[in-house]
This record gives structure tokens, sequence and C-alpha cells, in this order.
């Protein structure tokens, strides 16, 4: 033991004065090229998966020419500031200034991520790893990403934090969105149907497990851009309103009701869940995607807002994003809170149906719809990169490059189990159920 300690403090000062020697020396495009080669074969010796990694030299350095994906280090400081701060957030971060790139299918990378995540490198290998590194010039990103860079919000499901994400434009969307513009996942019958078919089939199987009936009213939570209740009303003859906090969603929402003439039926207001009039009592709720806005913390004042608006005998559905161990503070949720969602949080499906039952909600049915997600990601990241040209015109390179890889990675993270979605159907605890005793009616199409 001491023998190794002795080993440790002598290579560490090693790689000091080592650091110190060669920092006028890293314009050697040999030495640089050199230690890179020297990291990578250190760290990723067993690595047999999908990716590839090109330097900024044009030399590949891991994986093969064909290979699924590739990532490329565009500039050596990238793979310094990744090794000597060990935090994937700088790569992403770089990846959206363009200090790097990906290039096939980003989805691969994530297969990398999980690689070196749970990869056990000896202390003495770490340190030779830090010793190449020295050699590697200092880090600078000729880009920065401030201007798309939100902060970590408050889990308090703001209207600032909503514009962020969601006012982005109506015409970016309706690039990679199917026609209807549902932004959550579909419901497929199958690999061949297509995202249109997919998600019309959602808004309908949503519609029948509330067992909609002519003449009831709805209320959409997080109504988005008017789908559902337009739906609803369209199909089962609701009475239907919906609230967001999107300014976007609200205009593109009541023009959609305008030349569809649902205007008898459907209404959308910018109004928070909180907001909502005491008075006010609806046949059936329902919430889709917005769910994870919400934040732990205030699970139970959204759940007794949504209980006090369900008129007696109502059902409420709710249609969220969960994961298998709660929110943690990881690089990837970080990246997700500072370029994506700010107050973004999710909790396991356990914690959301205990809070829904101290609300005083019977649980009726639960359905997780993991798969369908990863593929509807995929649908949405295939249109997204075929518009990338246009994408770029309306929100510039660097916002396109975070949703692309958000969308990748939630997609591999939906396929390999460790978030989830789910439906969940509920009514007032203790009262008579006036829904049949199987789910029979569910799938009966009209």
């Amino acid at each position: 033991m001491v023998l190794a300690e002795e080993y440790l403090a002598r290579l560490a000062g090693e790689i000091l004065r080592e650091g110190l020697a060669i920092k006028n020396h890293t314009d050697n495009q040999q030495t640089v090229a050199a230690a890179g080669h020297q990291i990578l074969k250190l760290v990723m010796a067993d690595y047999r998966g999908p990716v590839a990694v090109q330097f900024w030299n044009g030399e590949l350095a891991v994986g093969q020419l064909d290979a699924p994906c590739t990532v490329i280090f565009k500039q050596p400081s990238v793979l310094r500031q990744l090794v000597l701060h060990r935090n994937i957030l700088h790569l992403a971060e770089d990846y959206l200034a363009e200090g790097a790139d990906i290039e096939g299918d980003a989805e691969c990378l994530f297969d990398l991520l999980s690689y070196i995540h749970h990869l056990a490198i000896p202390w003495p290998t770490r340190l030779r790893v830090i010793r190449q590194a020295f050699r590697l010039p200092r880090h600078h990103r000729e880009k920065s990403t401030r201007a798309i860079r939100a902060g970590r919000a408050k889990r308090q499901n703001t209207k600032q934090s909503i514009a962020h994400h969601y006012d982005v434009g109506n015409d970016f969307y309706q690039l990679w969105l199917d026609g209807e513009m549902v932004y959550s996942c579909a419901y497929f019958s199958g690999d061949d149907q297509t995202l249109d078919d997919a998600q019309r089939d959602k808004l309908d199987y949503i519609c029948r497990k509330l067992r909609l009936g002519s003449g009831e009213t709805l209320l959409d939570i997080g109504c988005g851009w008017g789908a559902l209740v337009c739906w609803a009303a369209r199909h089962y003859g609701v009475k239907a309103h919906g609230i967001t906090l999107s300014e976007q969603q609200v205009a593109y929402a009541r023009e959609r009701i305008r030349k569809e003439g649902l205007e008898d039926l459907v209404t959308v207001e910018l109004r928070d869940y909180r907001d909502l009039p005491g008075n006010l009592r609806y046949d059936r709720v329902v919430s889709v995607g917005m769910f994870e806005h919400i934040g732990v913390a205030n699970f139970p004042l959204y759940f007794d807002a949504i209980k006090r608006v369900l008129a007696p005998g109502g059902l409420f559905l709710n249609h969220g994003i969960t994961n298998d161990t709660g929110w943690q503070d990881t690089p990837i949720t970080q990246f997700i809170n500072s370029y994506v969602f700010p107050d973004g949080e999710l909790a396991c499906i356990g914690d959301v149906i205990s809070a829904m039952e101290n609300a005083g909600f019977e649980i009726i049915d639960v359905e997780g719809l993991r798969r369908h997600y990863a593929m509807t990601l995929r649908c949405w990241v295939k249109a997204l990169e075929a518009n990338k040209a246009r994408a770029v015109d309306i929100v510039g390179e660097a916002t396109y490059r975070v949703w692309r890889l958000y969308m990748e990675g939630s997609a591999y993270y939906f396929n390999e189990g460790s978030i989830n979605v789910f439906q969940v159907l509920a009514g007032h605890d203790r009262e008579p159920l006036t829904i049949g005793l199987r789910r029979d009616e569910l799938y009966e199409k009209a």
C-alpha cells in the first residue's frame, strides 16, 4: 500500500512538472495527435460499441469508417476538457458550440456514454490519461451557447420557463411534429404505422379512456397547440377548454379552432392551473405531457387543484414521463435543465401514484407506453434532421443541436427503460365507478 501511494504521488508530481514543461509545445500536431490516441487507447481499449471517434486532423481513433455514429473532436481542447473535468455536460456544450460534431445516428452516442459511465479505471491508468491530457491545448470555445442557456429554474412551472421551450416558434415545431401538432408520445400499432396515424390513434385512445360523451365538459391542462381539445369536440361532441402558459400555442390553437369551426365547443386560454376559478367543474380532466414541469414539491398543489375542479363521478387522466430513480443531479439532468426544460423534473411512478392517492383519487388504470415514446422520438428526429436547413434558418444551429441531442438521448433511455411514460386514469376516491368492468370498450373503435 505504501509503495502504491508513493508511486501515485510521484506520478502526480511528474504530471504537474510535465504540464509546465510542455506548455509551450502544444502546437506540435504530432505530439497533440499522439496524446489523443494514447488517451483513447487507455480509456476505450475494451469498447466494442457502435460509435467511432475521429480527431481534429481527420484520423480515426476508435471504431470503423462505416460506424453507425461518429463523434468528431474538431478541437483537441475538447478532449482535454472532457478528460480533466470528467463531465459529459462539457462535451454536450462543445457540440452545441460546434467544437465537436456527431455524424450518423446520434442515439448511438448514448451507448458510448453508458460505457464510460460504468467504466472502472485504476488510479495509475487515470493519472496516465491525465498526463496525456496536459499535452493537449487548453480549452478554447469559439462560439458561445449563452443565448440558448436558460439556467436551472426552481420547480415553479412559470410562464418564463414554459416560454423557453415552447415559444421557440410554431414554425420550428411544424417541421417535425405530425399534422395534428401533438408534442407527446404517439400510440403505435406497429413499426410500419406512420407518425400521423399513431398520433391520431393516441388522441382517440385518450378520449376512449376518459369515456367521453356528447355534452360533457373537458379540461385539458397544458393543451399545447389544441390537438386533443379539438379532437374531443369534433369526434365526441364534448365542450372542451384548454389552458397553457405558452402565448404562441394559444395563438395557434385559437386560429385552429376558428378554421375548424369549433368556436361553440372549444376554447383555449393563457392560464396557470393554479389560477383556475374555484367554482368551475368539469366532467373530465386530462393533462398530457405537462406534468414533467410541475416539480415533485408541487404535486400536492397540482393534484389538489385537479381534484377541486373535477365534478362528482368524473375521470382524470394524467399522461406524464417518469424515471426509475427520481430526479438526480447528473450531467444529463444538468443539460436538460440548462438548455431544454428549465423546470423539468421527473419522479418514479410509485411517487406519482402515492401523490394522487394522497390528494383523494382512486387509481383505476395505469399503462406504461415507453416503447411508443422511443418510436415517436425517432420519428421526430428523422423529420428534424431531414429539415435541418430550414430549422437552422428558424432557430439557429445551436438550438437545432439542442433538440437533436435531447431527443436522441431521450429515445435511447426510453428504449433502455430507465425512463418511462405512464397514463394514469383516476376518479374521486370512494365514489361509484361509472365505467365498464373490463377494458373491452377501449379497443372497440367506432
